[in-house]
């Protein structure tokens, strides 16, 4: 089964839900990405992927998995490492990249080695984090290894240290905040699409995410070529350095004050969210790439010994 997918007509399982803290938004993903690859001529069946993965891969048979999980265990190398043992191709990233990128300290340490802007951060303890400020305020705690904005904590000058819920691991990264707009860019295998301004009225949170209204996405950005350009060129970078593979999107803050000196890296997503209106897929239909074509492509990209 090692190898390079054949296309159209081929039964392709797509893994969703999920054991992670992003379950119901790998649900939204995984029912739009099933039902265009329908549309692409595919055999698909749908996989709420549980403890049983394993077994229920092998009684389905697929040619191909599209991952289309979000978290834990579907994009850090995990569900990656099971279908390279079972020896099935699979969708975005291998193991190695999807490790590396879901954990953002090593993310950082990636970026900085190729000379890619970052602000600085520190790992901590959730008690010393509650206890006092571990950096000079005003910084941003997050967990080290989830998505999606889950467990994101702001802190302002003249505010208390956060006390922070037990979901968060008892192990959190601490960044010292980068003002100015939030950028992305998808990066679809050699090819970086567009830079997306999101526009939202408080901080992207989880909500501005995916609640309706949350936040507004303008593509392409209006931006200096300057800072365009260096956007594209660092995503592309980026994917390469972590060694992405497929669809990948990293994500920016642009501080206008500063010129380029203001564009810093965030953290790049080795699993972008797959709806019609996802930012990644949005790129891509502004590239004239339709959401069934994109997810044809994706299908077509996959492989082991990724």
């Amino acid at each position: 089964m090692v190898g390079k997918l054949a296309g159209a007509g081929s039964r392709v399982a797509v893994l969703m839900g999920g054991l992670s803290a992003e379950r119901e938004v790998s649900l939204s993903s995984g029912h739009e990405c099933a039902k265009a690859l329908r549309v692409a001529g595919y055999d698909v069946v749908a996989v709420d992927a549980g403890r049983d993965l394993s077994a229920r891969l092998q009684d389905i048979k697929p040619d191909c998995v599209f991952n289309a999980l979000h978290g834990r265990y579907g994009e850090d190398g995990c569900v990656q490492g099971l279908l390279e043992w079972l020896e099935i191709p699979y969708t975005h990233s291998g193991v190695l990249a999807s490790a590396l990128a879901m954990d953002k300290t090593a993310t950082k340490a990636a970026y900085t080695a190729a000379g890619l802007p970052v602000v600085a951060s520190v790992l901590a303890s959730r008690e010393d984090v509650a206890q006092g400020h571990v950096m000079a305020p005003p910084y941003v705690v997050k967990p080290n290894n989830e998505g999606s904005s889950v467990g994101v904590y702001m802190v302002r000058p003249g505010e208390n240290a956060p006390r922070l819920a037990e979901t968060m691991p008892e192990t959190v990264m601490v960044e010292a905040y980068a003002p100015g707009r939030e950028m992305t860019v998808a990066v679809m295998g050699a090819r970086a699409l567009a830079v997306t301004d999101i526009l939202t009225d408080g901080w992207y949170d989880f909500d501005a995410k995916y609640k309706p209204g949350g936040s507004r996405h303008e593509i392409p950005a209006r931006l200096p070529d300057e800072i365009s350009q260096a956007c594209l060129d660092y995503a592309l970078r980026a994917h390469r350095t972590l060694g992405c593979r497929g669809l990948s999107r990293t994500d920016f803050r642009w501080d206008e004050s500063r010129g380029l000196a203001g564009l810093i890296l965030l953290e790049t997503n080795t699993q972008p969210g797959m709806t019609p209106t996802s930012l990644a897929p949005e790129q891509a239909a502004y590239c004239g790439i339709s959401f069934p074509e994109l997810c044809d492509w994706i299908v077509k990209d996959a492989s082991c010994n990724r």
